[in-house]
């Protein structure tokens, strides 16, 4: 039989995948975990067999484009702004509470400043695949707070493309004199301001243009293989020419095109394929977990998690507080944001590979990834019991 080692890799991560993720499903859990419990399954730290995990991180890497070009897709600024009174001050407040907490809690495991700040940055970060389940699930997602929920998230999601774009020009220079980083700071800056303005000068007709034509032709599958051709390619060339990450490409592309009569049917289209791609970028997450760290390092996945839940989840509903929210909320802010995934998967595989993170550091993000996601749905239901059977509010 010939050696086909990404085929095997690419099976192998997909069947895995969908058998754990059907039992997820049957236990009221998300299918999220049922695909990280693959990749940690066909990963190196448990017996049987071991995927290739080259070959798995470089599809997790297309799995990283298409949830940024999915959540470019559904970006909404006018969203954002009509919850902006309280989503942008409670999300800033909440990542530097989270970064405070990481960057404690790593002064006591003795790591040095900048791991423990891209540790707590990863904290900080919820999942908009969880959230959005949630909310949905309890019928939250119309109501007021459940804007606010999405846009606090929406406000997130910005911040961790800003540290995407900005880790790799700062850890390129953590031996440099302060004055050298600054400049490779304003330096990727820069580019960053001219892949946006490409962007937003051409790509804005060019992209549009070109699927219009596209849709003329009556063919659905050159219009499919057009959304994935603009994904893939914008997330290649902002790489190529503006060494700008693929996550930040591929995020411009999608608020390109969601701003084009052709939006909901490129989502449409683009949705399976994404799934599909996001499923091997969560088991080639959980190929890199060794879940040995929940035995013999307890005490810091325990902290970890209590950063995630109750750190979290009481800063967000202190800052509603302040903020004069309803005690309801409160509740299903607290619970909505008191867990983390994606883009703290993709910010610990980045601090893994630039060997800003330990594999520790790594591995507890990892634990404290798995274990909230697997006690949101607890989480959400008990705190709508404390917060009442409505969780409306007043206008924004």
């Amino acid at each position: 039989m010939h050696a086909t080692p990404l085929i095997t890799t690419l099976v192998a991560a997909l069947v895995a995948a969908f058998a754990l993720g059907a039992v997820a499903l049957k236990l009221r859990l998300p299918p999220l975990l049922g695909y990280l419990a693959a990749g940690i399954i066909i990963g190196p730290f448990t017996p049987g067999f071991v995927a290739n995990g080259h070959l798995a991180s470089e599809l997790a890497e297309l799995g990283v484009i298409l949830l940024m070009f999915g959540v470019g897709l559904h970006f909404s600024i006018s969203d954002l702004l009509a919850v902006k009174r309280i989503a942008l001050p409670g999300a800033i407040a909440q990542i530097a509470v989270a970064i405070a907490l990481g960057c404690g809690l790593s002064t006591v495991l003795g790591w040095p400043l900048a791991e423990g700040l891209l540790f707590g940055m990863a904290l900080s970060v919820a999942s908009t695949v969880v959230l959005l389940k949630s909310l949905e699930e309890h019928q939250r997602l119309e109501t007021p707070a459940g804007k606010v929920a999405v846009g606090w998230l929406v406000t997130e999601d910005i911040a961790t493309i800003l540290a995407l774009v900005l880790i790799p020009a700062i850890a390129g220079n953590a031996a440099a004199n302060l004055g050298a980083s600054l400049q490779a700071i304003l330096l990727t800056l820069g580019k960053v301001a001219a892949f946006v303005a490409v962007m937003m000068l051409v790509g804005q007709k060019v992209i549009p243009w070109m699927l219009e034509k596209i849709v003329y032709t009556g063919s659905r599958e050159m219009f499919r293989l057009g959304v994935l051709a603009t994904a893939l390619g914008v997330a290649y060339g902002a790489t190529a020419l503006f060494e700008v990450s693929f996550a930040l490409g591929a995020f411009f592309a999608g608020t390109v095109l969601a701003g084009s009569p052709f939006s909901h049917r490129a989502a449409e289209e683009a949705m399976p394929l994404r799934d599909a791609f996001a499923v091997l970028f969560f088991v080639a997450a959980g190929m890199l977990f060794d879940p040995r760290v929940l035995v013999n390092d307890l005490p810091a996945v325990l902290a970890t998690l209590a950063i995630i839940i109750v750190g979290k989840g009481l800063a967000a509903w202190w800052l509603m507080a302040a903020l004069r929210q309803p005690r309801g909320d409160r509740w299903l802010i607290a619970a909505s944001l008191a867990q983390i995934g994606e883009f703290s998967f993709i910010l610990a595989g980045l601090g893994l590979q630039l060997e800003l993170l330990s594999s520790r550091g790594h591995a507890l993000i990892m634990a404290g990834a798995i274990l909230s996601i697997l006690l949101n749905p607890f989480v959400f239901k008990l705190a709508l019991r404390r917060g009442g059977a409505t969780a409306t509010s007043p206008a924004l």
